[in-house]
């Protein structure tokens, strides 16, 4: 269990942006900066920009990419934007700074697609932002995120984990943190939370997720509140398809009258590929046939909330995804505090009244085009690597 002194959620896209940017501008010491992927676009650029000004006055800067998440990211980038985001990630590693693209140890986990998905920014000011934003545009003028400004002993505990995902800290970074956290006046009651991580390269052997059966420490917190579900649940994801222990948790609630509502993107969210849509209506028919409503957000969700009974709330990178649980780096942080459970209900409240979200039912299934639906039958049996 750890606490924070404060927590100020950012759902609004130019608030969380304004924060990040502030962090990066007023820190004089040290700054750690965690993300799946880089985009070369007007966001990636100020990032580095702010950065590298950051590391000419004197302040460490540590930035870790995932190499998987990047791989990915760059697909959406041409070939000159690509090789400009590469200078001008070489000119802050040569202004001093360190830059770490992350890869784990095996073959087949990279192969696999094995990663880092945690995304964290911390600065020697004793304040951290936690949640599920990348540093691209799509994060900032596309897609919903939420993430969370947070002060106290939660930071420590945060970037304590930035080793586990292939960053480097110094410990003296660490005892700064703590001593900061105790040294601060504490004007209201703690924020008590409780932090899961996990990254299952660390836990694999040779043959990477092939064969691995866990555990996941943040999986099975998941389930634990699918379980003690008595009224609903309200989960958003980027695209929803998640582990069979999940899918079966969640079926047996709704089973059982829970209300279970899923939000997550539309197939045409993510121009790239709709493959991840595909590996999400995979599981559609078994959800909707045990009273799961699903809503699906035109312009991208990509949050990764879970309420229960609206009484207690997880956040952070844990997509519902297979890949979430046996080869990306995640983390959590949930709270039955009202400081986070009523924004986050709010959140919700929201959702439903969005026109960008459209309800998924049996009819709209049955009426999409006969080649996506050829498709579906061919690749949803892959959903596990989709």
């Amino acid at each position: 269990m750890v606490s924070a002194s404060r927590a100020r959620p950012l759902w609004d896209r130019v608030a969380e942006w304004n924060c990040r940017l502030e962090m990066i501008e007023t820190a004089r010491q040290f700054l750690y900066l965690s993300t799946f992927y880089i985009e070369y676009d007007r966001f990636g650029v100020a990032a580095l920009e702010a950065l590298l000004r950051a590391q000419r006055r004197g302040v460490e800067i540590n930035l870790l990419i995932d190499g998987f998440g990047q791989m990915l990211g760059n697909v959406v980038m041409s070939k000159q934007d690509r090789q400009a985001l590469a200078i001008g990630l070489q000119e802050l590693q040569a202004a001093g700074a360190t830059v770490t693209i992350y890869r784990p140890k095996h073959f087949m986990q990279r192969r696999l697609g094995g990663g880092q998905h945690v995304k964290l920014q911390v600065s020697e000011a004793g304040e951290a932002i936690f949640g599920s934003s990348n540093l691209t545009r799509s994060s900032f003028e596309g897609w919903n995120e939420y993430s969370v400004a947070l002060r106290g002993s939660v930071v420590t505990a945060l970037l304590q984990s930035y080793r586990q995902i292939g960053g480097t800290v110094r410990t003296a970074h660490l005892r700064q943190l703590e001593d900061a956290a105790q040294s601060t006046v504490v004007e209201q009651p703690a924020i008590e939370l409780e932090y899961w991580f996990c990254n299952p390269n660390l836990a694999q052997g040779a043959f990477g997720p092939l064969g691995w059966r866990g555990p996941n420490s943040v999986t099975e917190r998941l389930l634990e509140m699918v379980h003690e579900a008595r009224e609903t649940i309200e989960i958003t994801s980027f695209y929803f398809k998640p582990v069979p222990a999940l899918m079966d948790a969640l079926v047996e609630a709704a089973t059982r009258g829970v209300l279970v509502d899923v939000y997550h993107s539309h197939r045409e969210a993510l121009p790239a590929t709709d493959l991840a849509w595909i590996a999400s209506a995979a599981g559609f028919e078994q959800l909707l046939s045990s009273g799961v409503r699903i809503f699906e957000n035109r312009h991208g969700e990509h949050s990764k909330i879970i309420l229960v009974d609206r009484t207690r709330v997880a956040f952070g990178s844990y997509n519902f995804e297979d890949a979430a649980h046996d080869r990306l780096a995640e983390a959590m942080l949930a709270s039955r505090d009202h400081h986070l459970v009523t924004p986050a209900a709010s959140i919700f409240d929201g959702l439903q009244q969005d026109p960008d979200n459209v309800i998924v039912t049996p009819a709209t299934m049955a009426a999409l085009p006969g080649s996506l639906r050829r498709r579906l039958a061919l690749y949803g049996r892959f959903k596990r690597w989709m």
